[in-house]
């Protein structure tokens, strides 16, 4: 079974910045495409970043430049450094992985994390 367990929420100021973390454990032999996705209140969940196993990088456009998506792969983990945030960044973030287990948990996954507050207010 593989699991994957977000940190680094929290409240934040218009314009500060927070850090998130996704971290996998389990019966993992590969991990290929990471990403954040987020769902503000009312609003349906929607895609903020990936990146896949050779670092490729794709962002939605309301993050470009604000928002790194970065990964650790000795870690098996997904970072999201949050820059100049805004209001309408308010949202649970919940990261994504494409795992490829081993062991008991052999194949292809497609596993989400537990998700993680941010509020940009001031």
């Amino acid at each position: 079974q593989v699991q994957l367990v977000e940190s680094g929420g929290g409240l934040v100021q218009p314009g500060g910045s927070l850090r998130l973390s996704c971290a996998a454990s389990g019966s993992i032999l590969r991990i290929l495409d990471m990403g954040w996705y987020r769902q503000a209140p009312g609003k349906q969940r929607e895609l903020v970043a990936t990146i896949s196993s050779g670092s490729n990088t794709n962002y939605a456009d309301s993050v470009k430049g604000r928002l790194t998506i970065s990964r650790d792969n000795a870690k098996n983990t997904v970072y999201l450094q949050m820059n100049s945030l805004k209001p309408e960044d308010t949202a649970v973030y919940y990261c994504n992985m494409g795992v490829v287990g081993t062991g008991s948990s052999v194949g292809y996954f497609e596993v989400w994390g537990q998700g993680t507050l941010v509020t940009v207010s001031s």
